[in-house]
């Protein structure tokens, strides 16, 4: 039963990604973290930011809400709320003023009728459920040896991936949408830019990562499957 256990597939494909996203996970918190110290020259919070970008880009319908926690910002298209945590909203940093530049992309995204953002939108239920219930009727498709349950779990993983997949174009998008309307607004000067640059590109890892880790199990049940067949 060696999928249930430390399998050769999961110490060859999936711990390698789980620590790229350890690794990605500790880089995102210690950028933002360095940057969070330092203050823009014009004094503009996260919420600020977000605000003057929304009004610049003639969206007038989406509202700045403030969410408890830490890097826990997102914009929530069905509502049409961009919520920005605690670390970000009431903050003049660099770091916020970036992460909050960023969400407003989505929203312009949002706005624009972006098709990868609508893409992934759509796909956000089966996602939802195959994230979850994928791998576990795989792996109970393998333990019972039930091919039909094998092929629905890795069906619904594999809409999952699809979803990972979607959302790095998204998330690269709304980087490139916040540093060019940052730029163009003469929100941030150039050495601030530069910091929230960082910010967001560090941001980026995570999404590349956990992609990783999501392609590394589904190929790790893909060949575990096709190890059960070849024995039957």
């Amino acid at each position: 039963m060696g999928f249930f256990y430390m399998d050769q597939y999961y110490l060859v494909l999936v711990v390698p990604a789980l620590i790229i996203s350890m690794i990605a996970s500790f880089r995102v918190r210690t950028t933002f973290n360095k940057y969070r110290e330092i203050g823009n020259s014009k004094n503009m919070t996260g919420a600020d930011v977000a605000r003057y970008l929304l009004q610049s880009n003639g969206i007038y319908d989406v509202q700045v809400t403030r969410i408890k926690g830490e890097l826990t910002d997102h914009y929530d298209p069905r509502k049409k709320e961009l919520r920005l945590s605690d670390s970000t909203y009431s903050s003049i940093s660099v770091a916020a003023v970036g992460v909050a530049a960023h969400e407003t992309g989505h929203a312009i995204q949002h706005s624009v009728k972006y098709g990868p953002l609508a893409l992934r939108s759509s796909l956000v239920p089966v996602a939802n459920i195959g994230s979850q219930a994928g791998p576990t009727l795989a792996i109970l498709g393998l333990i019972l040896s039930w091919s039909v349950l094998i092929n629905i779990g890795l069906l619904l993983f594999a809409a999952a991936i699809l979803f990972y997949l979607i959302t790095l174009p998204v998330e690269f998008n709304a980087s490139s949408r916040a540093i060019e309307s940052l730029d163009r607004h003469n929100i941030l000067m150039k050495d601030e830019l530069q910091s929230a640059k960082k910010v967001l590109n560090a941001a980026a890892l995570t999404y590349v990562a956990s992609a990783l880790v999501a392609i590394a199990n589904f190929l790790r049940l893909l060949l575990l499957a096709g190890n059960r067949r070849n024995r039957d």
